[in-house]
């Protein structure tokens, strides 16, 4: 009985010890979640269509995206399998979270795998090993109330907004597009110029004879393969 007690404590003071480190989480995906919002009232979703998607969808880019897809007429399945290629890295980052986590029930692996976004990894992967369940967990609920709750009032807040505002913010899409390739650039720099150049290049190419959905996917991929080929081919070059 006592050993049920202590396991209980423990696990409540590592989900309270998550919770606290995802706070600078929520702070931080405030101001994204409601320019998302913003953004959605003005590409014609309603606060239910748009606080449905934060719900079930929790990743940033991906909505982002998505609202680009849908303000150019694409279809669902051309934006279930963009979203599944931007999401693709996150495959990876469950695997590198499986490896260093304690062992704990599928359940349980399920309900923080779906917390897993880029920052939620990041903090998560800091903790001591194995990392706590309890603790993903607790950083991920933070995270993810602070995504829903001001995608929502980010829509509201935009009622407020003159039209003129409300239709201009189409423009803030593209720019935060560029605030998350900015990072990247800085930490990759040629890499990622280079990547962003290609898929910009087949994508004009394939949009002759695609939607923009499928164009868009046809050039990341085709982009991403044609630059590991290059590189590859350089390296045998290199040491022949």
């Amino acid at each position: 009985m006592d050993a049920l007690v202590d396991s209980y404590q423990s696990d409540v003071n590592w989900l309270k010890r998550g919770l606290a480190s995802g706070i600078p989480i929520a702070l931080g995906y405030m101001p994204v979640a409601l320019t998302f919002g913003l953004i959605s009232g003005a590409t014609g979703l309603t606060v239910i269509e748009a606080v449905f998607m934060s719900m079930i969808v929790f990743a940033g880019a991906a909505q982002y995206m998505a609202l680009s897809m849908i303000a150019l007429g694409s279809t669902a399945v051309e934006i279930i399998f963009a979203t599944f290629i931007v999401n693709f890295r996150h495959l990876l980052m469950s695997a590198s979270i499986h490896e260093g986590a304690e062992t704990s029930t599928l359940r349980k692996r399920v309900f923080y795998g779906f917390f897993l976004t880029d920052e939620v990894f990041a903090v998560a992967s800091t903790s001591n090993r194995p990392i706590r369940s309890q603790y993903i967990i607790g950083v991920g609920l933070v995270a993810y109330s602070s995504w829903v709750c001001f995608t929502g009032v980010g829509y509201f807040a935009g009622a407020f907004l003159p039209e003129i505002i409300q239709e201009s913010m189409a423009i803030a899409l593209y720019a935060l597009f560029i605030a998350l390739l900015v990072p990247s650039v800085k930490t990759q720099g040629k890499v990622v110029i280079r990547l962003a150049l290609l898929g910009a290049i087949f994508n004009a190419i394939f949009q002759v004879w695609l939607s923009t959905g499928w164009s868009i996917m046809a050039a990341t991929i085709t982009a991403v393969v044609m630059y590991e080929a290059l590189e590859q081919w350089m390296k045998k070059e290199a040491t022949s």
